[in-house]
């Protein structure tokens, strides 16, 4: 009893200095009248407060736990551009066993008008509710009469019968948290992986709390089969249980600000993440859920609409024994089998890990999501001989897969296990290669699942580098133009991106937006080759006129080697970053250039030489320069050897950036003779 005592006294001082009476309708004149973030001048918004509280509620005609899960939020507004944060939409799930509901209430806009506070409250018409696919809709509002200068606050409550996975809570945000509070209330019965993320860690209380559960039961007064005119009596009956309560408090959390090379920005967003871990009822067996990687991979694989569409053959036996007919390599089969799925079947958009329709369906409509294309591919493979296995891929856009959760995955592909490696597949791609993968695919970690259970992590980094070469030859005149031609090279991701993103352009529009990203230059004469032949590189080549990029200052003339082609800016802007550097793949831009000097003149000055490197051989940069009679010739070169940098090379990484960015805009001086 005195340990119970105690630990209550701990929980109350913790409240008492963490959580002060943030509630709802309690907006002051002062919080009206602030002109700007006291933490950061520069914000648009801030939230002043978040509190999350999730409580397990017995349904007693269902005889089973659902979740409430309630948010109040208020937040102001202090700049236009600040006014999307006065519109919410909560996701909710429909289908499959599960329901989910999501209410809004107490949504209130608060405006200081002559000196006395207006409220605004949330109208019928403010609130919609959205179809996003099959499986989700959302609910939506958008907040009434929002100025610059308004306090908005509201609270949405969701209701689900789904203990399995609670909403993740996010302690920072885009904008600045002065206060952000969550609270969990679980009864002993379940066990769920908690884990945090981020590089902000809030301050955590537990309380162990009694809770019961009442009964009216029916009671035969006899003990007996009833007869007709028989009575009966209600007894009362009660099962006691303990409830952990969990509260998270965080403060003054600064704002999560997009920089250069980040994959998602939610990977590193202070947060708790939970998932079931197991369920433990009294007199029953425990029931296992996401303890590890491995149990997560073989339970994914044990769905039905997961390692049972694998089993499924029936349907394309008859096309792929053709299609293989004389072909006697693996490497032969591979790569016809994988050309034939993404020629064969379209993706939808869909992302999945498991099939919508099932892939007999998807085959035969030649259409389907992720799940039902990458497992048709394995399936088929398999079919032909080929070690071929799933990979749980969760995509750049889903976040990172930092902790054992069925929901940590959204995505899968397809893996050949050979003595040389893994070769990656993904048919939803009709650009993609083995090996070369979307981007969207690119994201750390995936899981292979084989057949018996087992499981590997897999490393979806790419280790080649995907090039971009470039040939310049530059005629300069003496007026201070300057005439020329590119040829350029695009090889695995590079091209991969070149493709998705220019192809189905037409050509006056691709040209059009060339000609304007760089520098408003002329252009003529411009061909594509290998557009469709994914195993040679896509060579683009044209002739181009510059009028912009060469300067005449009292009679000499300076220029860039690269002219348009030379870099604006460092895209590394922050003093300290707190994640990693995602390049997405390691890469390689090389410039050939020729220079041609106008008649009549010679050079003065030009760059000298650099040859630089990041620690570690993550990357290097060299810069050669040669002048011979009426020649200039200059090779730029600058490789980054690796997809992804920690936060300890991120000071070397900006210096090293911006010392090729200098050495880049650097000028070449002429003079006359």
């Amino acid at each position: 009893m005195r340990k119970s005592l105690l630990t209550l006294f701990a929980f109350l001082s913790f409240l008492n200095i963490y959580a002060q009476k943030y509630e709802l309708g309690k907006v002051t004149v002062a919080e009206l009248q602030e002109k700007e973030c006291p933490n950061d001048p520069t914000a648009a918004a801030a939230i002043l407060f978040s509190k999350g509280e999730v409580k397990f509620v017995f349904n007693k005609n269902e005889g089973e736990f659902g979740i409430v899960n309630s948010v109040k939020i208020k937040i102001k507004i202090y700049k236009k551009e600040g006014y999307s944060w006065a519109n919410k939409a909560v996701r909710y799930y429909l289908g499959n066993n599960i329901t989910e509901s999501v209410t809004f209430d107490e949504a209130v806009t608060y405006n200081l008008v002559d000196g006395k506070i207006e409220k605004t409250k949330l109208k019928s018409d403010g609130v919609f509710d959205e179809k996003v696919n099959r499986y989700f809709n959302r609910k939506k509002i958008a907040m009434p009469n929002v100025k610059e200068g308004s306090v908005i606050e509201y609270e949405y409550i969701l209701h689900t019968n789904s203990i399995g996975s609670m909403r993740d809570w996010d302690f920072q945000s885009s904008i600045p948290v002065n206060y952000s509070e969550y609270t969990t209330y679980v009864p002993e019965y379940y066990v769920y992986n908690t884990n945090t993320k981020g590089y902000i860690f809030p301050k955590i209380a537990v309380l162990k709390l009694p809770k019961s559960i009442k009964f009216s039961e029916m009671q035969r007064n006899d003990g007996a089969g009833m007869m007709v005119g028989q009575s009966s009596t209600y007894v009362q009956s009660e099962i006691n249980y303990e409830e952990t309560k969990t509260t998270y408090v965080a403060e003054n959390l600064p704002a999560m600000k997009e920089e250069g090379f980040v994959n998602n920005i939610d990977n590193y967003t202070a947060s708790v993440v939970q998932e079931l871990q197991l369920i433990k009822y009294p007199n029953r067996p425990l029931k296992t859920y996401s303890t590890d990687w491995k149990s997560v991979a073989k339970r994914i694989y044990d769905y039905d609409d997961f390692g049972g569409e694998l089993n499924k053959t029936s349907y394309f036996e008859g096309d792929i024994n053709t299609l293989i007919k004389g072909l006697s390599t693996n490497d032969e089969k591979i790569a016809s089998i994988f050309e034939y799925v993404k020629s064969t079947v379209k993706w939808n958009n869909l992302y999945s890990y498991s099939c919508d329709d099932g892939v007999k369906k998807a085959y035969k409509e030649k259409s389907g999501n992720v799940a039902e294309i990458n497992l048709m591919l394995t399936a088929m493979l398999r079919f032909a001989g080929v070690e071929a296995n799933p990979v749980l891929v969760s995509t750049r856009d889903n976040g990172i897969a930092l902790f054992p959760s069925r929901t940590a995955f959204d995505y899968v592909i397809a893996a050949v296990e050979t003595p040389e490696g893994k070769i990656l597949l993904d048919a939803t791609e009709k650009y993609s290669l083995p090996n070369v993968l979307p981007l969207r695919d690119l994201n750390w970690i995936g899981r292979l699942i084989r057949k018996d259970g087992t499981s590997d992590e897999v490393d979806l980094m790419p280790k080649t580098l995907s090039k971009e070469v470039s040939n310049l030859s530059i005629l300069l005149k003496n007026d201070g133009s300057a005439i020329g031609k590119i040829r350029r090279q695009y090889t695995d991701h590079e091209a991969l991106e070149f493709r998705q993103k220019n192809i189905v352009t037409t050509k006056d529009i691709y040209l059009e937006e060339l000609e304007n990203k760089n520098n408003a230059i002329e252009i003529s004469n411009y061909t594509r080759e290998n557009d469709l032949d994914l195993l040679k590189p896509i060579v683009e080549s044209f002739e181009f006129k510059d009028h912009k990029d060469v300067e005449i200052i009292n009679g000499k003339i300076y220029m860039s080697p690269l002219l348009f082609l030379a870099p604006k800016e460092n895209p590394f802007k922050q003093e300290v970053r707190e994640y990693p550097v995602d390049f997405g793949y390691p890469f390689q831009n090389k410039s050939n250039i020729i220079i041609e000097i106008p008649d009549g003149y010679v050079v003065e000055s030009m760059p000298v030489a650099m040859n630089i490197a990041i620690p570690e051989n993550k990357g290097s940069f060299k810069y050669v320069i040669a002048n011979t009679g009426n020649k200039i010739q200059v090779i730029i070169t600058k490789e980054i050897n690796t997809p992804i940098a920690s936060v300890d090379f991120y000071a070397a990484l900006k210096a090293f950036y911006q010392q090729m960015i200098d050495k880049q805009i650097e000028k070449i001086v002429l003079k006359k003779i």
